[in-house]
């Protein structure tokens, strides 16, 4: 699996679409690596130590052990989710709907663009109690991130949904499968894919899109 960084959380701020590289620590990189391909349970610390070119001992200066590593991963994960998030809701504005698009778009974007990092939720059961309660509480601040939004759209009237907490959930859930199945090399790109998840996510809490217009049929001739 390829080897995929992230940027600090300034420049995110500036632009949220943008992905350049970002600062992770070698050992972080191929521990990142090696929990994709054998699971948390599956990868010992000799293992990574091995693809790094350094000594137990040595990984064990930088990293207190390999939960050390998971827990470290998971939260740069979370945090540049939600830093990539906040900064599109500012730049939507107050509208509900637009910053609701805005949240879908930078999580469906981040899930294609930094999938070997996304991909990694799935180790949360393997996290220490904790480690888990603090990486919780990071996702459970974007759910509600998002459902305070959808909230206020349904005060407005631009969403109708009945059950927007669960609207949420389901939402928040078909955006990170992007991670699982995403390829560069598919035939959507990563922003393709960002539309159409909007688009998906408007239907699901209860927007309606606008009709498209009718199209003119076609001269009898053309026929």
């Amino acid at each position: 699996m390829s080897t995929e960084q992230s940027q600090d959380s300034t420049a995110t701020a500036r632009h949220w679409r943008s992905y350049g590289p970002l600062d992770l620590h070698p050992i972080l990189v191929h521990a990142m690596e090696a929990f994709n391909e054998h699971g948390y349970h599956g990868t010992s610390v000799r293992n990574i130590a091995g693809r790094v070119g350094v000594t137990v001992p040595a990984l064990y200066y930088h990293y207190e052990n390999k939960q050390a590593l998971l827990a470290t991963l998971l939260e740069t994960s979370i945090k540049d989710v939600l830093d990539r998030c906040r900064a599109a809701a500012a730049e939507a504005g107050p509208a509900p709907l637009a910053r609701f698009c805005g949240m879908v778009e930078s999580i469906v974007l981040y899930m294609a663009h930094r999938r070997s990092l996304a991909f990694l939720d799935t180790e949360i059961r393997s996290l220490e109690p904790a480690n888990r309660a603090r990486y919780v509480a990071l996702r459970d601040y974007l759910q509600h991130m998002l459902l305070d939004t959808v909230e206020a759209g349904r005060a407005e009237g631009v969403f109708t949904t009945d059950i927007p907490a669960d609207a949420v959930r389901a939402v928040l859930i078909m955006c990170q499968g992007v991670a699982n199945w995403f390829r560069p090399d598919g035939p959507l790109t990563a922003e393709q894919v960002a539309e159409r998840h909007v688009l998906l996510s408007l239907g699901t809490v209860g927007h309606q899109l606008p009709a498209p217009a009718p199209r003119a049929p076609a001269p009898y001739g053309s026929r």
